[in-house]
C-alpha cells in the first residue's frame, strides 16, 4: 500500500470495503425531518380576548373590595373616634338614711352605786383587810379602828346607868311606901305626890343614861368598817396607825375607802336640744369606746331630766347598761349612738358628688344615656359625705367626680361605682 498521502476527491467514489451485515446496520444514518412539512398547532383567535377580560374581572373586583375595605375602617374609625368621644363616669346610688339618724355623742359612765367610806368615830387604824380592785360582799369586814376613849366613855356610861337604875328602884320604893301610909292618912297627899314624882324622874333618868349607852355602844360598832353593799374597792387611802377622824364633815376628812358596785352602770349624755324630742325612755341605745371601736355594748334609756339646761342647752339622759361581764369601767368615756327614726326621704351621698354652679347646687344623675343636672338640698354635712333632704331618691345614679364642664343632656357611659353613701 503506498504510503503517499493522496488527496481524495469527494466525487470520487471510493472503493468500498468489505462490511459485515451489522457494520453495515450501524453505518445507516437516518434521514432528517423536513422542518418545512411539519404541521404548526392552529390557534383560536377568541381564546385571548377571554382571558384578557377575566384579568379586568379580577382587578375591578380587587379595586372594589379594597374600597370596600377602606369604607369599612372608615366607618369603623368614625364609630370609635363617637365612642371615645362619649364621657364614661362612674356613678353611686345614695344610700337611704342619714348619719344623722343614728346621733352619735360622749357619754359619762358612772357606777350605779358609788360611795365614799369614811369612820364615825375617832381612833388609830388597827388594821384593814381588802386593798384596791378587791370584790367585797355587804357587811364584810373593811378594817378595824382602836377608840380607847369610846370604849371609856362606854364602860363609864354603863355604870352611870346601874347607878340610874338603883336610884329608880329606891324611888319606886319609896313612892310605894308613901302611898300606903297615904291611905292611912298618915302622911299628906303632897308628900306622897313628891315621893312618886320622884320616882318618874328616877325613870327618865335612867332611860337617859340606856340611851346613851346604846349612843356609845353604836360609836363602838363604828370601830369595824363594814361594806355597805356588794362592789369593787377604787381606793384604799389609809394604813395601819393612821389618826382616824370621825365623819365627812371635817376640815381634812380621811376618806378610808372607795366602794363602787360596777354590775350595772349608768352612762349620763347631754343630748342637744335638737334632738330631745326624738329620745324617749325604753329606747335602745350603742355604746362603743375608742380603746375598742369593734365592741357594741347594749344599753337601754331609763330616765331623762324632762328640762332642757339653761347653761348647755342639752337634755341629760341616764343610759343603764349591764355590766355583769366587766367589759366597761366606771369614770370611762364612751360614745353613746342613739337610734333616731329617719327623716323623711333623705338619703346620704359622697360629697365628691357635689357640683357648685351659680344656680345653686348640682348633681350629675344619669338618665338612660344622658345627663341631667339635678338641684339638690343639703342637710347635714359630715366631711366625706353629705345628707341630701330633697332632690335625690335612692334609685338614682348619681356621677362621681363630676368635671366642671359637665352640661345637661351630655351623653356618658356608665360605670358603676361601690356605694359610698354612708360610711
Amino acid at each position: 500500500m503506498s504510503t503517499t498521502n493522496e488527496t481524495l476527491d469527494p466525487e470520487k467514489p471510493m472503493i468500498a470495503q468489505e462490511q459485515t451485515p451489522e457494520s453495515a446496520a450501524a453505518d445507516v444514518v437516518p434521514a432528517h425531518a423536513d422542518a418545512g412539512h411539519v404541521q404548526a398547532p392552529i390557534e383560536n383567535p377568541g381564546g385571548g380576548r377571554m382571558v384578557v377580560a377575566i384579568c379586568a374581572v379580577a382587578l375591578l373586583i380587587a379595586i372594589g373590595y379594597g374600597l370596600y375595605l377602606r369604607s369599612a375602617n372608615e366607618k369603623r374609625l368614625s364609630r370609635v373616634t363617637e365612642e371615645a368621644a362619649i364621657l364614661t363616669v362612674n356613678v353611686v346610688r345614695p344610700a337611704a338614711g342619714s348619719q344623722a339618724d343614728d346621733l352619735s355623742l360622749p357619754g359619762n359612765v358612772q357606777a350605779f352605786t358609788e360611795t365614799p367610806i369614811y369612820s364615825r368615830t375617832n381612833g388609830y387604824l388597827k388594821k384593814w383587810y381588802f386593798d384596791i380592785g378587791s370584790r367585797v360582799r355587804k357587811g364584810q369586814l373593811l378594817a378595824e379602828i382602836e377608840t380607847p376613849e369610846i370604849d371609856q366613855q362606854l364602860q363609864q356610861s354603863q355604870a352611870e346607868l346601874e347607878r340610874m337604875q338603883a336610884n329608880a328602884q329606891l324611888a319606886g320604893v319609896t313612892s310605894n311606901r308613901w302611898d300606903a301610909l297615904l291611905a292611912k292618912h298618915a302622911v299628906s297627899q303632897q308628900e306622897a305626890d313628891q315621893a312618886r314624882s320622884n320616882y318618874i324622874a328616877a325613870q327618865a333618868a335612867v332611860d337617859a343614861s340606856r340611851a346613851n349607852v346604846r349612843r356609845l355602844e353604836q360609836l363602838q360598832s363604828y370601830e369595824r368598817i363594814i361594806a355597805p353593799f356588794d362592789g369593787i374597792l377604787t381606793a384604799r387611802n389609809t394604813d395601819i396607825g393612821d389618826l382616824i377622824d370621825a365623819g365627812s364633815g371635817s376640815n381634812n376628812p380621811r376618806e378610808l375607802f372607795h366602794l363602787a358596785a360596777i354590775e350595772k352602770l349608768r352612762v349620763y349624755v347631754a343630748v342637744p336640744e335638737v334632738y330631745s324630742d326624738a329620745i324617749h325612755d325604753g329606747d335602745s341605745a350603742t355604746l362603743t369606746q375608742d380603746s375598742n371601736p369593734d365592741l357594741k355594748i347594749p344599753g337601754v334609756i331609763v330616765r331623762n331630766a324632762n328640762a332642757i339646761d339653761h347653761s348647755t342647752r342639752t337634755l341629760n339622759v341616764e343610759v343603764d347598761v349591764d355590766n355583769s361581764k366587766g367589759v366597761l369601767r366606771p369614770g370611762a368615756y364612751v360614745f353613746v349612738h342613739f337610734h333616731l327614726p329617719a327623716a323623711g326621704r333623705t338619703v346620704t351621698l359622697p360629697s365628691n358628688t357635689l357640683l357648685f354652679r351659680s344656680e345653686g347646687l348640682r348633681v350629675g344623675v344619669v338618665r338612660g344615656d344622658r345627663v341631667q343636672l339635678a338641684p339638690v338640698t343639703v342637710g347635714h354635712d359630715f366631711g366625706n359625705s353629705v345628707e341630701i333632704t330633697s332632690g335625690l331618691t335612692s334609685d338614682d345614679q348619681v356621677i362621681l367626680d363630676p368635671s366642671d364642664s359637665l352640661a345637661n343632656g351630655a351623653q356618658v357611659h356608665v360605670q358603676t361605682a361601690p356605694a359610698r353613701g354612708r360610711q
